[in-house]
C-alpha cells in the first residue's frame, strides 16, 4: 500500500484525522445542538449505522499510509460511546499514530480518566466555556454546573494528562467577561486555555457576526490583566496563535478562524461517526466509505477513495465566508467534532 503523502490542490499535506465516534452528546450547548432543535424526540443515528470500533481503526490505517500521524477521537461527546477505551487501545497500537488525543466536555471523565491513558491516549483537550458557573450552565444548555467538570479534569491531570488544553468558545455578551477569570484558574491548575472565535459551523445555531470576539480583541482583554507576549508556532499547520505571560506562568491560544483565516496550513481530514470523509470543517457533506467496506471493499479501493478525495480538496471557506454562505447547508459542529 501507498506510503507517499498525498497533496490536495493547494499543495497541502494530509497529517490530521479526526474521528467523530458518536452523533449523541450530553450537552445542549446553544452554538452547537440548541436544545429546541435537538430534544428528546430528535432521532440521532441508530447503532448499525455507526461505524465499528474495527471499521474506524481500519480506516485510521489506511490514512496513516498516506501521512497521518495525529488523530482525535470527538464527537458529539465520545465519552457517551459505549467502551470507547477500547478503540482508543486499538488506534494507540497502530505503528506510525505519533499522536492520539481527544476532545471531551470532561462530564463522564472523573471516572474514565485512567482508563483511558492506560488504554494509549496522549492527550486531552476539554471544552469549557466558562469557571463562572452561571454563564456555564447557560452556554451547556443542560443546566450542569462546573463541578463536575472539573472534577474529570483533575482526575485526567492526576492519571498523567499533562498538560491539558481547555477549549472556551467565546461569544460577545454571553461570557466574554468571564474570558480572564477562566485563563487565571488555567494558570493557577497548569492548564492551557485556547479561547475559540465564535464560528459558522452548520447552519443550525443562528451564528451572527457580530455576536464573534475578534481574537485580537480577545489577547488585548487578557493581556491588561495577565501581560503577554506572542509565541512562535509550536508546529507546522498549528491553528492556535500562542502567547506567552511575561511572568512565565503558563500560555494561551486563540483560534481565529473568522477574522484572521488559517485555511492554507490545513491538513485535516474528518471521519463523521457514519463513515462519511469530510475535508473541511464547514463542508456541505462528505464521501461515504462505510457501505463500500461493508460490500468488500479491499483496502487499496478505500484508499483509493480516500486519496481521491484528498488530492481535489480545494476547501477553503474561512477564507471566503462572506461569498459562500448565501443558502449554503453545512454539517453541524456535533457531527463531525470541532
Amino acid at each position: 500500500m501507498s506510503t507517499v503523502p498525498i497533496l490536495d490542490k493547494f499543495r497541502r499535506p494530509l497529517r490530521d484525522l479526526r474521528v467523530s465516534v458518536t452523533d449523541r452528546c450530553n450537552f445542549r450547548c446553544p452554538y452547537c445542538m440548541p436544545a429546541e432543535i435537538y430534544g428528546e424526540r430528535y432521532q440521532f443515528l441508530p447503532r448499525n449505522d455507526l461505524l465499528t470500533f474495527e471499521e474506524i481503526t481500519r480506516i485510521v490505517n489506511i490514512t496513516v499510509g498516506m501521512g497521518v500521524k495525529k488523530v482525535r477521537i470527538t464527537g458529539g461527546e465520545p465519552l457517551v460511546r459505549q467502551d470507547v477505551e477500547k478503540l482508543v487501545s486499538m488506534i494507540s497500537r497502530i505503528n506510525g499514530v505519533e499522536d492520539l488525543a481527544m476532545t471531551t466536555n470532561a462530564y463522564l471523565l472523573s471516572g474514565m480518566a485512567q482508563t483511558l491513558k492506560d488504554a494509549g491516549l496522549h492527550r486531552i483537550t476539554v471544552s469549557m466555556d466558562s469557571v463562572d458557573d452561571d454563564v456555564f450552565q447557560r452556554m451547556n444548555g443542560r443546566g450542569f454546573g462546573t463541578a463536575k467538570v472539573m472534577n474529570g479534569i483533575d482526575s485526567a491531570k492526576r492519571a498523567g494528562f499533562n498538560p491539558i488544553k481547555i477549549n472556551a468558545v467565546v461569544q460577545k455578551g454571553i461570557n466574554d467577561h468571564t474570558l480572564v477569570d477562566l485563563a487565571k484558574w488555567c494558570r493557577d491548575n497548569g492548564h492551557i486555555p485556547r479561547f475559540i472565535e465564535y464560528m459558522d459551523v452548520g447552519t443550525l445555531n443562528e451564528w451572527k457576526l457580530d455576536e464573534v470576539l475578534p481574537a485580537g480583541e480577545i489577547v488585548r482583554i487578557i493581556g491588561e490583566k495577565l501581560p503577554v507576549e506572542k509565541l512562535d508556532p509550536a508546529y507546522v499547520g498549528e491553528v492556535a496563535r500562542r502567547y506567552r505571560y511575561l511572568d512565565d506562568k503558563g500560555e494561551f491560544g486563540v483560534i481565529s478562524s473568522v477574522t484572521e483565516p488559517f485555511c492554507g496550513d490545513c491538513t485535516r481530514l474528518r471521519l463523521s461517526p457514519e463513515g462519511r470523509i469530510v475535508t473541511c470543517l464547514f463542508a456541505e457533506t462528505g464521501i461515504d466509505l462505510r457501505e463500500p467496506m461493508r460490500n468488500g471493499a479491499t483496502d487499496e479501493q478505500v484508499l483509493d477513495i480516500i486519496q481521491g478525495t484528498w488530492r481535489v480538496r480545494e476547501d477553503r471557506y474561512s477564507e471566503e465566508r462572506t461569498t459562500m454562505n448565501e443558502g449554503r447547508r453545512k454539517v453541524e459542529m456535533y457531527h463531525i467534532g470541532g
